[in-house]
C-alpha cells in the first residue's frame, strides 16, 4: 500500500461513519481474498475457470468483484471452488461483540 494511500485510510478512519462501514465489509473482504488466493494458487486465468464451470469470465469477474448487486448461490460457488480443487466450508462463527471505538 503507497504512503498516500495508508495517510488516506488513516484520515477516512477517523470518521465513525466511514469506520462503521469500513468494519462491516471486514468478513466479505476476508471472503474475497480466500476466493482471489485461491485462484492465484491455482495459476487459473478467469477465462479457464469459467471453461471449467461451463460459464462465462464475465461471470466469474462478477463473483470475483464482490459486487453488492451479485451474490453468487451456494451451488454456484461450489463449481467455482471444485473447478479450482478446492471444495466450499460454510459453518457459522459468533459474532464479536461491538464495544465502540478504542479510546486514545
Amino acid at each position: 500500500m503507497s504512503a498516500d494511500l495508508k495517510r488516506f485510510r488513516t484520515r477516512a478512519l477517523r470518521r465513525r461513519s466511514v469506520r462503521e462501514a469500513y468494519n462491516g465489509l471486514e468478513d466479505e473482504f476476508a471472503f474475497l481474498d480466500e476466493v482471489l488466493k485461491a485462484r492465484a494458487r491455482t495459476g487459473l486465468t478467469q477465462a479457464e475457470v469459467a471453461e471449467r464451470v461451463g460459464t462465462t469470465q464475465s461471470v466469474i469477474a462478477r463473483l470475483e468483484s464482490g459486487a453488492r448487486k451479485h451474490s453468487p448461490s451456494i451451488a454456484t460457488l461450489q463449481r467455482y471452488a471444485r473447478a479450482l480443487g478446492y471444495r466450499v466450508q460454510i459453518k457459522l462463527v459468533k459474532a464479536r461483540a461491538y464495544v465502540g471505538p478504542a479510546v486514545r
